[in-house]
């Protein structure tokens, strides 16, 4: 096998696509897509996102310090794509797809967060912003995860989480891809046969 030198950029992939909503006070929630989330910290459990500053959700989180990463199914792919390509400068997003937002004190969880997640999305990730920094390109936001509410569809009567139920989507390169079949769980690979 041979390889050839590329340019320098950025060719982590995949990587989740995921719907990120927030909200002025008194104003309309937004929705932005990206691509460029990651987990950061498990504790205190920590992601980031990173956005350029003319994206329309980059003020309202820079002046919230609050966020919502809501996790994107196969149905819901359809509505990823639109958020990404359409303003929320021009649109009301949530009504243009028929999204529904919901807000934590909603679900009886208390209102640590008042940025809306989107209740069609199996996962929501409900955040604080602990740091923004200038990148270049992007602002990295690094938030601790207050709350988390997960579809009661992906729990089983014993309370067990089944998140491979959820059928998320992944981006790679310019497309978006049901994730497939399990290749095994962690440690498998040292895991002794039976």
């Amino acid at each position: 096998m041979s390889k050839i030198r590329f340019k320098p950029g950025n060719m982590l992939y995949p990587v989740p696509a995921v719907m990120v909503s927030c909200r002025r006070p008194g104003e309309k929630p937004n929705i932005v897509t990206v691509a460029w989330a990651g987990t950061i910290c498990s504790n205190p459990p920590m992601l980031s996102i990173s956005l350029h500053d003319t994206r329309y959700s980059y003020d309202i989180i820079t002046e919230t310090g609050e966020f919502v990463v809501n996790l994107v199914s196969e149905p819901l792919a359809p509505a990823c794509d639109w958020c990404g390509v359409k303003s929320g400068r021009d649109v009301d997003k949530f009504k243009a797809m028929n999204l529904t937002p919901i807000y934590l004190e909603e679900s009886g969880e208390g209102a640590d967060v008042s940025a809306p997640a989107i209740s069609e999305s199996p996962v929501n990730l409900y955040c604080k912003v602990t740091s923004q920094q200038k990148l270049g390109s992007h602002d990295i936001f690094m938030a601790e995860i207050k709350a988390v509410t997960v579809d009661d569809s992906l729990l089983d009567e014993t309370g067990r989480f089944h998140l491979e139920d959820a059928h998320l989507i992944a981006y790679s390169h310019g497309t978006y891809y049901a994730l497939g079949k399990a290749l095994g769980t962690f440690g498998f690979s040292v895991k002794k046969n039976k």
